[in-house]
């Protein structure tokens, strides 16, 4: 037992350690952290801000206005992840929050018109949307494996879920101990580091482009939908993603009548209850560490959605304070869960050209299904009855997932193959230093080539066209003097490719063996784009060439 336990935390163990010894990783997890803290803060500091210039209509139009700006914003300022290098567009988008802020703090201590802030507010939320796009299209490209990955989707969200406690809590003390000016301009500070901090990251610089670039900005910024449309995983992922956060809307509304209509607990009850979903988040992100082990996203992705509904509907049999506080905590939990797995799955689902675009296009429909949950659940609540309404908000997650089960098993069926190609480029120190992106993408690119025993892959002398991976079989490499053995895991061909020279060997199949082919146009691109790797393809080749004994895979 201790054994099987020590396992099973071994493996996403090792995967956080690896998050944090990668620098890149660690320095956009800190950004991301700082970003997110005066984020939050600067929410709190500018609904008082205009509270206090214009009563509740004023904070509350001021609330409403960022939403909606940020909802429309985004598939066009994630248009910018992914035509500019994603560090770059994170790097300008805080650093444009800092300066906006520091105007800010200008503004009010000249007692400037209020309107101008909130002008400066909108830019604030604004530029936030292509961080949050540029950061997670980035992630995938800095990480080098699924688990590490993963994992530091696990730690993002885990970073997320103590920022909405932590940012608000710090912008009300700046409040009250110093005032507005002093709030801004440590928020501004907060954003200034985390641009610091994400220019010095070794990112991939920018994505690379398919077609003749003369495609229509607005076509360019519709990608991500027409994307969403046209993939039956991404359509799914993101499906499941509105559902969601439609039934959040209806929370929203269905919280207050919680604590009023059903379990008596008044005004007081309302923050309360909202703060079992903040707990439940925090302990969720416990849970999220056994994703990495289990590797099995697009199950742990339906399993969270459907539990994101079942404790709503719960709470409509068991009309108790206690138990609803509970159930609510399980929603959290539930939430984080599927935040993490759906993240996950649209970074390695997604074309990397048009992934900071997908993910703006979700944040529109997000928040754009948020509101629409939050206008439909009174008059659910009105002809339904509080229970009633209950129910039917709590079954919808379900039952989407039970009508998506089978495109979900899919999904998971078909992450398997890719998974096993990925393992075998990462195990040839040419493609080792690759990011897990390049790697699927350059999975996807494999053909499969089955041969007869005897048969002859490459010939001594023939031009090369493709690189090799060996999955299955025995084969032998003849150069004229030797003959060396290729096994499971091994690889040939580079030699030809990158040097512009004939084979230097002929190969033939032992017994039936299967092969993966990697065309030289996408083995050349690999690898001559990323420094490491031309490196790692360079010594190779040079100590190769150099061996009596190593002929056998630099043909």
């Amino acid at each position: 037992m201790r054994r099987v336990l020590a396992e099973r935390l071994g493996a996403p163990a090792a995967a956080l350690r690896q998050v944090f010894a990668n620098r890149d990783l660690r320095r956009l997890e800190l950004a991301w952290a700082s970003s997110l803290a005066g984020g939050w803060s600067f929410g709190v500091a500018i609904a008082v801000f205009a509270y206090e210039a214009g009563g509740p209509a004023a904070a509350g139009i001021v609330t409403v206005l960022r939403s909606v700006l940020a909802a429309f914003a985004s598939p066009w300022t994630a248009l910018l992840a992914d035509r500019f290098a994603r560090e770059r567009v994170m790097v300008a988008a805080d650093g444009l929050r800092a300066l906006a802020l520091a105007a800010a703090v200008i503004l009010v201590a000249l007692d400037a018109s209020a309107p101008f802030v909130y002008a400066l507010a909108a830019v604030v939320s604004v530029a936030g949307t292509a961080l949050r796009a540029a950061k997670a299209a980035l992630v995938p490209n800095l990480a080098r494996e699924p688990a590490e990955l993963t994992a530091m989707n696990v730690v993002s969200g885990t970073t997320e879920s103590v920022a909405v406690f932590l940012g608000p809590a710090v912008g009300g003390l700046l409040l009250a101990l110093a005032g507005i000016e002093v709030t801004f301009a440590v928020t501004a500070g907060a954003f200034l580091l985390s641009a610091l901090l994400v220019a010095r990251i070794h990112g991939p610089g920018r994505p690379e482009r398919s077609g003749d670039g003369r495609t229509h900005f607005l076509g360019e910024a519709l990608g991500g939908f027409r994307l969403i449309a046209r993939e039956p995983g991404v359509r799914t992922i993101a499906l499941l993603t509105a559902a969601q956060a439609l039934v959040y809307g209806a929370l929203t509304v269905l919280i207050v009548v919680i604590s009023f209509r059903l379990v008596d607990l008044g005004s007081a009850g309302v923050g309360l209850l909202y703060s079992a979903l903040g707990i439940g988040g925090l302990l969720g992100s416990l849970v999220t560490f056994g994703l990495i082990a289990r590797g099995r996203l697009a199950t742990d992705f339906a399993l969270a959605n459907a539990l994101w509904g079942v404790p709503i509907a719960l709470i409509a049999v068991w009309p108790n304070a206690a138990v609803a506080l509970v159930l609510l905590g399980a929603v959290g939990a539930a939430n984080t869960v599927a935040d993490v797995a759906g993240t996950t799955l649209l970074q390695r689902s997604a074309d990397n050209e048009l992934l900071a675009r997908v993910f703006g296009a979700l944040e529109t429909l997000i928040v754009g299904s948020i509101g629409v949950g939050a206008l439909l659940e009174p008059a659910l609540v009105a002809g339904l009855g509080t229970r009633g309404a209950l129910l039917v908000t709590g079954a919808l997650l379900p039952v989407l997932v039970a009508l998506l089960w089978r495109r979900l098993a899919a999904m998971e069926a078909a992450a398997e193959a890719p998974s096993r190609s990925v393992a075998l480029l990462r195990g040839c120190p040419i493609f080792a230093p690759l990011s897990e992106a390049t790697l699927e993408g350059l999975a996807e690119s494999l053909v499969p080539r089955a041969l007869a025993a005897d048969a002859e892959v490459i010939r001594l002398g023939e031009p090369g066209d493709r690189f090799y991976l060996v999955e299955a079989g025995e084969l032998e490499a003849h150069d004229g003097t030797r003959v060396t053995a290729l096994g499971p895991g091994d690889w040939f061909g580079e030699i030809a490719l990158l040097r512009n020279v004939p084979r230097t060997a002929t190969v033939r199949a032992v017994t039936a063996s299967a092969l993966l082919a990697l065309e030289r146009d996408d083995f050349l691109r690999a690898v001559t784009e990323n420094p490491r790797s031309l490196e790692a393809a360079d010594t190779v080749i040079g100590t190769r060439l150099g061996s009596l004994t190593g002929g056998a895979r630099s043909v």
